[in-house]
């Protein structure tokens, strides 16, 4: 499944779908931080495997020519040995991975790449990249090493004129950076920063 319980199209064989279970050592108000590391990882690793250059859209899709390539989903969830984050990835390899109908907003590394993905390749990669990238934000400064990185590498940043719904709320302006808790600045027509933690955001 996806965000907000919607449902996710995964047949079997047409993508990289998994689930990690963290146990992070940050600070809990640091952790949906994690969404936007394993974006990275996700961006470092097919540019890797394929030098496939993608676009991250606020706070966890993974674009390629403005199509979704890729969706991530981060739950807390307590244990018996305290609360984890359960961190969820799924790629569409190719084209069968999603129904004809979504072809204008979906798409897949075969056909960014022209090649036929090999998942055992793309796991391996991004588990690794995945590994560095949580172990970074652990690290010292290691929350404003990824916020600038997650910058650097999504057009959403900074600058990006985006709609943004929220339950029944939708607002229009320009994106104006992150918070140090990773949630989206977006500047309304009447110059009002306005701070999104969560809701739909699309570019207009």
């Amino acid at each position: 499944r996806g965000r907000l319980q919607r449902q996710w199209i995964s047949p079997k064989g047409a993508g990289l779908y998994f689930s990690v279970v963290l146990r992070p050592r940050i600070l809990q108000s640091s952790w949906p931080l994690i969404t936007l590391a394993a974006a990275l990882a996700v961006h470092d690793a097919l540019l890797e495997v394929y030098s496939l250059n993608t676009d991250i859209k606020w706070p966890n899709d993974i674009l390629s020519n403005n199509r979704k390539l890729c969706g991530i989903l981060a739950e807390t969830v307590e244990t018996a040995n305290g609360r984890a984050l359960v961190l969820c990835i799924g790629i569409n390899l190719t084209s069968s991975a999603f129904p004809p109908e979504v072809n204008e907003i979906a798409t897949s590394v075969q056909l960014e790449t022209g090649e036929a993905p090999d998942l055992e390749i793309i796991l391996r990669h991004l588990m690794i990249a995945l590994e560095r990238r949580y172990e970074m934000l652990q690290s010292v400064h290691g929350g404003e090493e990824v916020l600038r990185e997650w910058s650097v590498r999504s057009s959403y940043a900074s600058g990006k004129r985006v709609r943004v719904v929220s339950g029944q709320e939708v607002l229009e302006g320009t994106t104006r950076g992150l918070e140090t808790d990773g949630a989206l600045r977006v500047e309304t027509a009447e110059g009002q920063i306005r701070i999104v933690r969560a809701g739909d955001v699309t570019g207009l």
